[in-house]
């Protein structure tokens, strides 16, 4: 069976950055399993998987427009300390949702802390990066209804929403 849209596809991966440094890894744990087609990882990976089988080893680097896109200095902003009522400690790190400029949500992390002022940051951590990853394809099989419906892989025992 070969990858192909509406196939869930279980792999097991190590990624990498540019200095050879690990950033993510299935070793020692599951396989990660995603409905191939439905956007659950970066498309530069998806489409390098494309038409794959079990077995199949390989090694893809996707470039950021492929994966979290450009670093956007425009999602960067310094926010006073009162815009997070209820917090009681801010630090460098922390994560928040917030809106984004188009209305949708997105997730906001901590870069700095200065006196009253919070700069936040709205690119994903991997923005403007290569991604090398190290990908061996374990298993493939048809999703089912409910999984294509849903838009992504239900564990055993199924899925509750």
């Amino acid at each position: 069976m070969l990858i192909a849209a509406n196939k869930a596809v279980s792999i097991d991966y190590t990624l990498t950055n540019d200095a050879g440094e690990v950033i993510d890894s299935s070793a020692g744990g599951a396989p990660l399993v995603y409905l191939h087609g439905a956007g659950n990882i970066i498309p530069g990976l998806e489409k390098a998987l494309e038409g794959k089988e079990v077995g199949n080893d390989l090694e893809v680097s996707v470039e950021p427009e492929d994966a979290y896109g450009e670093y956007a200095a425009e999602l960067v902003s310094t926010l006073s300390r009162s815009m997070f009522e209820g917090v009681d400690e801010l630090e460098v790190g922390m994560q928040f949702h917030a809106s984004a400029p188009d209305g949708q949500m997105q997730i906001v992390t901590i870069r700095d802390l200065d006196g009253d002022d919070v700069t936040v940051d709205g690119n994903h951590p991997l923005a403007g990066q290569r991604l090398n990853f190290k990908v061996k394809v374990v298993a493939i099989r048809d999703a089912s209804q409910e999984e294509i419906a849903h838009g992504h892989v239900h564990g055993e025992g199924g899925h509750h929403h």
